[in-house]
């Protein structure tokens, strides 16, 4: 039976920032959570999704936090693979059972146990022109060769004319590119993709997307980086010193990233924590600038209830969190949250004997020619954005180890042509396109599936401008707390909206929280995840 004597937190969602705020709040303080989830399961864009024995990984999600509160966090919940040295030492320096966990001790054997995070490789590549450049770019004979070499001098003296003209101010996402890298470098191998992502023009999204997303990387730093691969002797895990896109490697739950928050949901309820799947959030009533009471349907039966709230802790988008607010706001401020933008996720999972890319690659060869996590696909010819290889996340995401097992992933809108094309439809668009950028032949398909995710990516276009204005109303409410990705309408990595939910379950401990302090979470550029 519930304690009737705690206090009821309402958490709305069961993604990471949710399920890390219900459990940081089973864990140290006196409240009960009360976890209202819309759809039948827990991760939100981080679940795994399975089909026919194989999983699929939303959008990819590289477990790896400058953060070491976030890095200990979840290794308490997933111990570290076993591993077998072999070349640079490799070493993590995070506590885990009261001592320094070094990746060559005795750990879990993946083979045998599921509950395990894994130590993966990075590797990431751009397709540009028919061909495969590392991402970031390296400064390589390859790379110069690729581009040729009268391209490559064009390309540096446009970053040299962006360092002595920089565009000043730096407005829009386009400039904020084009001062770090040059426009020739941008136009090449940024843009395409960037606005597949977005739907609009790189000049029309503000550029706060790139200070949160690319932050310090530069080519100053690509070079940097390069040196140090160079005279490096050992790999530490911990990579603090190292730009987030140049991690080199990361932590990775065997089973897929839902594998994590199946596990913290499991101790969210052990700790006396509930969670409640397929209701949705229809209401929420307020008075004298405190939430009160949550109304909640099930989108199965329709059923409506009422629950008593203490406090209310929110990882739903801000445009519909908005739209159930009783009484209603202010007719200026419900503009600017009708007028946030969402960019909704499908992938196309593909089950294949053998790719084209690697020269004829098969899944037994596949780590050696394809190493590859992701391809980013900067082709102005499909609509494809980005390739994920799922072998190369985790070998345990694939039934058959014989088979090769990747996602075609596009950006698009809910009730757009991509979105509204039925599965079969849409199965068959994707494999004509991974056709035409030689990714495969149609005579290796073996199987496929669509998956949808709506509202993946809060947008920097629309009314974002306004949103300091919205967000102000929203923290007159004493009692509600926004968190995570949608909550806060910031592309937040899984990390940061992870922190964002326990930095509000500090405040509640402590007695008072500290709303700026959250909200300062990745903003500032020189953020480190750590303060």
């Amino acid at each position: 039976m519930p304690d009737e004597k705690k206090r009821i937190a309402v958490i709305i969602g069961a993604g990471p920032a949710g399920l890390t705020a219900a459990y940081e709040l089973v864990r140290r303080t006196n409240y009960r959570p009360v976890v209202i989830e819309a759809a039948d399961d827990v991760g939100g864009i981080s679940k795994t999704m399975v089909y026919n024995g194989n999983r699929i990984d939303f959008g990819g999600h590289r477990f790896f936090s400058k953060s070491d509160r976030v890095m200990k966090w979840w290794l308490n919940i997933l111990p570290l693979q076993k591993i077998k040295q072999g070349g640079k030492p490799l070493t993590v320096s995070y506590q885990n059972n009261q001592r320094n966990w070094l990746a060559d001790e005795d750990g879990p054997d993946p083979d045998k146990v599921d509950d395990v995070m894994l130590v993966r490789s990075r590797v990431s590549r751009i397709l540009y022109d028919g061909k495969l450049f590392n991402y970031p770019l390296s400064l390589s004979v390859n790379t110069i060769l690729k581009l040729g070499l009268l391209n490559t001098f064009c390309i540096g003296l446009s970053y040299l004319r962006a360092m002595a003209w920089p565009i000043k101010p730096e407005v829009s996402l386009e400039d904020f590119f084009i001062n770090r890298f040059g426009r020739r470098l941008y136009s090449q191998f940024f843009e395409d993709y960037t606005e597949k992502v977005w739907g609009v023009p790189c000049r029309e999204i503000a550029r706060e997307w790139g200070a949160q997303r690319v932050k310090g990387l530069s080519i100053v730093k690509l070079i940097t980086h390069a040196i140090k691969q160079i005279f490096g002797n050992a790999m530490d895990l911990a990579q603090r010193k190292t730009e987030t896109s140049l991690i080199e490697r990361f932590f990775y739950p065997k089973l897929g990233p839902g594998l994590m928050w199946q596990r913290v949901a499991d101790r969210v309820r052990e700790g006396g924590g509930e969670i409640r799947f397929n209701e949705v959030v229809c209401g929420l009533i307020h008075k004298n600038n405190s939430i009160t009471d949550v109304e909640i349907r099930n989108r199965i039966t329709g059923e409506k209830q009422i629950i008593k709230a203490d406090v209310v802790i929110s990882t739903m988008p801000v445009r519909e969190l908005m739209q159930g607010l009783e009484p209603t706001p202010p007719a200026a401020v419900r503009a600017i949250s009708d007028g946030l933008v969402y960019r909704d996720f499908l992938v196309v999972g593909l089950l294949l004997d053998r790719l084209k890319f690697g020269g004829g690659t098969t899944a037994e060869n596949l780590s050696n020619q394809l190493p590859d996590n992701w391809i980013y696909v900067q082709e102005p010819n499909v609509k494809i954005g980005r390739i994920q290889i799922f072998n190369n996340w985790s070998p345990y995401l694939v039934a058959d180890p014989s088979k090769i097992w990747i996602g075609l992933e596009y950006f698009c809108n809910a009730g757009d042509a991509l979105w509204t094309k039925d599965d079969k439809e849409m199965l068959a668009f994707a494999v004509e396109e991974g056709e035409r950028i030689n990714l495969f032949n149609k005579s290796s398909v073996c199987d496929g599936v669509v998956a949808r995710m709506p509202k993946a990516y809060p947008a920097y276009f629309g009314t974002y401008n306004q949103f300091d204005t919205l967000r102000n109303y929203l923290d007159t409410f004493e009692n509600l707390y926004l968190v995570g990705r949608n909550g806060m309408h910031r592309y937040n990595n899984q990390d940061h909206s992870m922190l964002t939910a326990m930095m509000v379950i500090d405040g509640l401990e402590k007695g008072t929280v500290n709303r700026a302090a959250i909200w300062s979470i990745n903003t500032e550029e020189d953020y480190h995840e750590e303060k």
